[in-house]
């Protein structure tokens, strides 16, 4: 009977459900019909529901993902500097520079006169094996013209590089012929390097120059130190000037040849990312060798975590100028079609407590690409009284004062020497008249260099060419003025310049950096710290009372420096593909 009663209400029930839903769907119909957006709650709603609108209503054809591409670098933005999107086609790139390797001809070029100059060749790569030689004009690939205003960066090496074993027929017009001759490239994996430089000093005294932090820079840097130790060396310079970063773990592992056991390398911690530490194991193999440790303002993010742990254990000595102030940690996330974003999710902290990251402004990205700028006219660059300290002080293991908030302050402070720095040197510099008369002057005397094979002999040479003199008839034609007293005064500055950008040009990198570290003033304070058995930091005495009276405070060291590092290293435009 109860059965029956059910069965009697059934039809009266489905007719309410279909009323109530009729209702329910007229509300929404009129309230999310035609422009109204008063309805979208959340603010990732907003953002589907606007491109949708677009894509449906609005006047004109609309690239949806052209759009997409360029609002998230915006969103991105408002959050910190280093949230980064990434579109496909720019994925690639992004990826190989710190790879340990990519696919490609293996030669280095630069773009002059709208053509590909192949500036050198990659030592057993692809293009040496098929024959292709510093020098050759690239004029056509793949049996179709390549010169004029399509040929850019972007577009080279979009062409140059492809799947390993992939072919590519390139055509070159070489010095002083006028028929083209024609190469087929077959591509394969191009090493990328990222320890550029490993040689003696001096008798005891190992220099490494790490340029940046990828896959394979830990094993490239026990090589290195494999090397040294044949030769014998007993003090070590580890040169992070202008490394801009990379990965984590590759600095964690070049921190922990070093350490001791159980000593803390660098802890991360973030709102969504629980703190995660990274100690030594104490498996190190060089963790009793003096270290002095290089930096500037263009050493970054992976390089300040190794330049950080070593001065909070007490391990290096720290040379140099403060450097950039980058401590946050971006995560890799990709999206279906290719492209990905650099989201930053935590905080990085060296072993004191401190957050290295320089302040900012959420969106005032201009403030932020313009603070090394900022520095310079505060004089920061030139006296060590000048470095604003935004942080609390902390401490290193011994106690020694170190600071927070925008970078790491090295222990020794070098300051440029702009004493010989004119207007015509500067302009010389950072128009680009240098390099284009290095690479001009390296073109039409390469049978004549190739000759030499050391460093120091072509560097001889070069000064009996009277360089300067040529590149200063060189600018003069090209609308940089001669300005005879100034080139005077800077002549010094300009010959290692110029020097060093055509041993570079017919040598290597390593061939470059030894000759502008020949003099470096850094270099040499820090010979002078091995020499006074001053690598290991010592434990700070209490604050005494001097004559007067006062409590006298211990300072860091003005040691002045020619600028040639680092300048000449924002100057080296080449590609490699």
């Amino acid at each position: 009977m109860r059965q029956n009663k059910s069965n009697r209400y059934m039809p009266l029930l489905m007719a309410l459900c279909v009323v109530i839903g009729i209702l329910i769907g007229t509300f929404y119909a009129n309230h999310f019909s035609g422009n109204r957006l008063n309805i979208i709650n959340s603010g990732s709603n907003r953002l589907n529901n606007l491109l949708h609108i677009i894509n449906d209503q609005y006047v004109d054809a609309v690239n949806i993902d052209s759009l997409v591409d360029k609002a998230i670098p915006q969103i991105l933005a408002d959050l910190d500097p280093h949230s980064t999107y990434i579109s496909a086609k720019d994925v690639q790139r992004a990826t190989d520079e710190l790879k340990g390797s990519f696919s490609g001809v293996g030669i280095e070029f630069v773009i002059r006169k709208d053509t590909i100059r192949v500036q050198g060749v990659i030592k057993n790569g692809p293009a040496e094996r098929a024959g292709i030689i510093a020098g050759d004009k690239i004029v056509s690939l793949d049996g179709k013209p390549f010169v004029g205003k399509t040929v850019t960066n972007e577009e080279a090496m979009h062409r140059l590089k492809g799947p390993k074993d992939t072919k590519v027929k390139i055509g070159v017009l070489r010095y002083r012929e006028k028929k083209q001759r024609y190469f087929t490239v077959t591509r394969g994996d191009i090493p990328q390097k990222s320890v550029s430089a490993a040689y003696m000093l001096d008798d005891k005294t190992g220099y490494i120059r790490i340029k940046s932090f990828g896959d394979n820079t830990y094993p490239e840097l026990l090589i290195a130190l494999a090397q040294l130790s044949q030769e014998g060396f007993g003090n070590l310079v580890i040169d992070l000037r202008d490394n801009t970063g990379g990965y984590l773990q590759s600095a964690i592992q070049i921190a922990n040849e070093f350490l001791p056991a159980k000593r803390l390398i660098v802890y991360t911690e973030g709102r969504r990312s629980p703190r995660k530490d990274y100690p030594s194991d104490g498996h190190g193999s060089y963790q009793d060798i003096p270290l002095v440790i290089l930096i500037n303002e263009s050493s970054a993010s992976a390089a300040e975590i190794l330049a950080g742990a070593m001065q909070d254990n007490d391990r290096a000595t720290i040379i140099g100028r403060r450097s950039f102030g980058k401590g946050l940690v971006q995560q890799q996330m990709s999206f279906n079609d290719g492209s990905m974003i650099r989201l930053t999710v935590a905080r990085y902290y060296t072993p004191s407590g401190r957050c290295i990251q320089k302040p900012y402004v959420p969106g005032a990205e201009r403030d932020y690409e313009d603070d090394l700028m900022t520095r310079y006219t505060h004089g920061e660059f030139f006296s060590q009284d000048s470095i604003k300290h935004t942080g609390p002080a902390y401490h290193t293991v011994l106690g020694r004062t170190v600071y927070g908030g925008g970078g790491i302050t090295p222990d020794i402070f070098v300051p440029e020497d702009t004493t010989n720095v004119t207007s015509y040197y500067k302009e010389a510099a950072m128009s680009g008249m240098i390099l284009q008369f290095a690479f001009t002057y390296t073109d039409d005397n390469r049978l004549k260099l190739n000759t030499f094979t050391e460093m120091m002999e072509l560097s001889d040479y070069l000064v009996k060419q009277n360089t300067v003199e040529k590149f200063a008839s060189f600018a003069d034609k090209n609308g940089l003025q001669r300005r005879n007293l100034m080139i005077r005064k800077s002549h010094n500055l300009l010959e290692r310049y110029i020097n060093s950008r055509i041993i570079y040009n017919i040598m290597d990198e390593e061939a470059w950096i030894k000759y502008i570290n020949s003099d470096d003033k850094v270099i040499n304070t820090a010979l002078d710290v091995f020499r006074r058995n001053a690598a290991f930091p010592k434990k700070p005495a209490p604050a005494g009372k001097g004559k007067n009276g006062k409590v006298a405070l211990f300072r860091g060291t003005d040691i002045m420096s020619a600028p040639t590092g680092t300048e000449m290293t924002r100057q080296n435009i080449l590609l490699k593909a």
